[in-house]
């Protein structure tokens, strides 16, 4: 699918991209027969998805291995890929000599209107936090495109004087000025394209798909508000 090559020096890591990765054909894969038409090609299909968390479930284990943590998993696009990563991270503990005990809140953004990112950032069921004073957090999102959201975020959590903040992000895209706030775990790095599926969504649709896709123009018009 892509190659994990060098990165030039400013980027995310994860799995590299390319910013000419045509992804695969839809007929390759199954997805709901309702979407024929709104998407362009399959992009990151769910099994690689899957290989992928696991390896950062590894990556956390050896990061904080034996400490208490607890997940901020970022709404609502970010709960597909916090649920596979905790199970994950909960089959390694069951496994190993080394546990980490885990607590789960779930905070919601809203900062999108179509495919635009605005700059109104809603932070729902974030109003108390302290419970975060002296924890160690790890923050798990679905997608960070310039990092202006997620460096609010951090700003938030930090008043709450965690002990420790790490994120996790599933997709970092490569948009001009994007190295404000970079996650700790990067699960892959793709082009400034608009995707959709494994809980990543365009005006609430497509939450249901298994795989990353890429919506199509006529997708776009479709579900537009």
């Amino acid at each position: 699918m892509a190659e994990p090559a060098a990165r030039p020096e400013g980027t995310s890591g994860g799995i590299v991209i390319k910013d000419d990765w045509p992804g695969y054909e839809l007929d390759l894969f199954s997805y709901p027969a309702h979407y024929c038409g709104d998407l362009d090609c399959v992009f990151i299909p769910h099994g690689v998805i899957m290989d992928r968390t696991e390896r950062l479930a590894r990556n956390i284990m050896d990061d904080l291995g034996d400490h208490d943590i607890v997940v901020l998993c970022v709404l609502k696009g970010g709960y597909r890929f916090c649920v596979d990563l905790v199970d994950r991270i909960k089959s390694l503990s069951r496994n190993s000599d080394r546990s980490i005990p885990m607590r789960v809140h779930f905070i919601r953004l809203k900062s999108y209107l179509n495919d635009q990112c605005t700059e109104d950032l809603h932070i729902l069921g974030a109003e108390d936090l302290s419970f975060l004073a002296g924890k160690n957090v790890l923050i798990v999102e679905a997608i960070v495109g310039t990092g202006k959201t997620m460096e609010t975020l951090l700003k938030y959590v930090e008043a709450f004087s965690p002990k420790l903040i790490k994120v996790a992000g599933l997709l970092v895209k490569r948009v001009p000025h994007n190295a404000a706030c970079l996650p700790d775990y990067v699960g892959f790095e793709i082009p400034d394209q608009f995707v959709v599926g494994y809980a990543l969504d365009y005006n609430e649709y497509f939450r249901d798909l298994t795989h990353i896709c890429v919506i199509s123009k006529s997708g776009k018009m479709k579900y537009k508000i």
